[in-house]
């Protein structure tokens, strides 16, 4: 990508997030800004500062294959995401339509669908490499060079 494309992509990134933020701060609804600013800098150390690098000592360490890993991630989101709902399920307060579903079951289901995908997925890789098992691979051969002293 050249630099160019790298720049206005950044620009237009930048730009969709401080309209976000003037969405944000500007909403009558809200009675003190602060807060949000306070819960948006701590989601953001959580995130880079434990969830990622957890994740990354996960996958680097205890995780082999790309599929596993890919899965791993997507079921970390889907944690982060669905945890919430789930830990509060029967804390309505007296009013059964503030957390309605069944999440426990409902998150369950999802890890199940998108572990069976990843399954999916790495059958499928390996179905494809044993079909043809050089397709997909790079040449692993090294070619050394002669010494100095032999080079005519």
């Amino acid at each position: 990508m050249t630099a160019a494309v790298r720049g206005l992509l950044l620009a237009a990134g930048l730009a969709l997030i401080g309209y976000g933020l003037y969405g944000l701060l500007g909403d009558p609804y809200l009675t003190d800004p602060v807060d949000v600013l306070v819960w948006g800098f701590g989601g953001l150390v959580l995130h880079d500062g434990l969830w990622v690098p957890l994740l990354c000592l996960l996958g680097a360490f205890l995780v082999r294959g790309p599929v596993l890993r890919g899965w791993l991630v997507v079921a970390a989101a889907v944690t982060a995401v669905g945890l919430p709902a789930v830990l509060r399920a029967g804390d309505d307060g007296g009013n059964p339509s503030v957390l309605p579903l069944p999440y426990l079951r409902n998150w369950l289901l999802v890890l199940a669908a998108t572990a069976g995908l990843a399954l999916l997925v790495a059958l499928v890789g390996r179905w494809r490499w044993r079909r043809n098992p050089g397709v997909g691979r790079r040449d692993r051969t090294v070619r050394r060079r002669a010494p100095r002293g032999d080079r005519s």
